[in-house]
This record gives structure tokens, sequence and C-alpha cells, in this order.
């Protein structure tokens, strides 16, 4: 059964909830999506993520994925935690759905795995590969990244669209490849800015030992937020 739901659409969800083994409250989990179009990188992000921040929280992912589990494979597949940490949602229909409109399938695999292997850090919830339109419910998730890589071109951050201009954290991912594609990083920057406003921006390249520490921290940063507040 859901626990302390908030309003699906853009209410935020509550600090805490009721454990069911011992009767009283606790502080659920951050909850942080990772959307962005096929191919991106969210999964490798995700993978990346896990690993250097297994040691230091306690952490759960759900994955997205229209008709497989293939992203949730993909990750017990590289052992970045343990099996049991690892869920799969098969949304049978456009990725967004799942993740904005009718948030009921992530919202009891979330809660699912916070019961199970809880108390829990953080929870990184994955979105199926979608278009720049991706946005996350504020009902399911408490931060939102959005994933984007230069193998598209530069023009990307100008295109504009919710998952680029309104999500907390934008990463501008593979940057290793812009040589090999003629994308100009500084364009990149710029046009992000344009669209972002103060919104953070970070690039990096997963192939690189810190590629995903820019990501990291900022976790982190908003990690320490929530266990501030009351």
């Amino acid at each position: 059964m859901h626990r302390d739901h908030a309003d699906p659409v853009d209410a935020p969800a509550r600090h805490t909830y009721t454990d069911t083994t011992t009767g009283g409250t606790r502080r659920r989990a951050l909850r942080i999506g990772l959307g962005g179009p096929v191919g991106s990188g969210k999964t490798a992000t995700v993978a990346a993520l896990c690993r250097l921040l297994r040691a230091e929280l306690s952490l759960a992912v759900v994955t997205n994925d229209i008709y497989t589990t293939e992203d949730a494979e993909f990750l017990l597949r590289n052992a970045v935690l343990p099996p049991e940490r690892i869920t799969a949602v098969e949304t049978g229909c456009c990725p967004h759905t799942a993740i904005r409109d009718d948030i009921s399938a992530n919202l009891e695999a979330v809660e699912e795995l916070e019961e199970a292997v809880g108390p829990l850090d953080l929870v990184l919830v994955e979105s199926g590969g979608d278009n720049l339109t991706a946005t996350f419910s504020r009902g399911l998730v408490d931060h939102q990244i959005f994933v984007i890589d230069v193998s598209g071109g530069d023009k990307i951050p100008r295109k504009g669209g919710p998952g680029i201009s309104t999500s907390d954290l934008l990463v501008i991912n593979k940057t290793d490849l812009a040589p090999l594609v003629g994308a100009d990083l500084d364009v990149m920057a710029r046009d992000a800015a344009a669209q972002r406003g103060p919104l953070p921006t970070v690039f990096s390249a997963l192939t690189s030992p810190d590629g995903v520490a820019p990501v990291a921290d900022w976790v982190r940063e908003r990690l320490a937020d929530w266990r501030t507040r009351p």
C-alpha cells in the first residue's frame, strides 16, 4: 500500500513515512530522477553514481523501459549494487507517461525497495529514453537530472524544451566525443546558460576516472540539504 503520497502533479512529497516494521516514522530516501534522450548515457551515469557513492550511502535504483528490463539488467551485469537494490518498471507506454502522468508503478517500486532494503539515503529513478520534453512529477522525485550528449551536435541545448530548461541539473555527457562530431562545448555551455538561467549545468565524460564527479557532488549537496529539512 502506498504511503504518504503527495499530489502526483507538482506538490512535494512528504519527508517521512510510517515504518511498517517498527510502527514508527523515519525520513524516507531522497528521490532523484534521471531523464534524457535514448543513448545519452542515463544508465551509464546511474552506474557510475552507484559505483562512486555506494560506499558512503545506502542506495537503490528503479529503471524504466517500455517493453524490456534491459537497463536494470545492465546494472545487474555490472554489479553496481546488490541485486535486491535494483528493480525495473516496464512501462508499456511512452516513458514520460510513467514518470509524469501515471506515476503509480514507479511509486510502488520505490516504496517496495525502501521497505525491503531500507533505510535508504537515496533512490535513483531512471526514465526510459525520451525526448526533450521529458519531466518527472514532483510527486515521484524530489529533484531531476536531464542528460544529453554531444553526439547530437552542439545545437541541442538551444533547442530547449522542459528537460533542458527546467531540470534541476543538466548534464552534457560524452564530452570526449566533441572533437569527433564537431561539437563546440563553449557554444553548448553558452546556450545551456541562456535556456536555464541560474540552474546548473555540468559536463561529463564517463570514460575518464572522475567523469561522474560533478554529478555526484551535486547529488551530495542535495542530500545534505534534504537531511536538514524538518
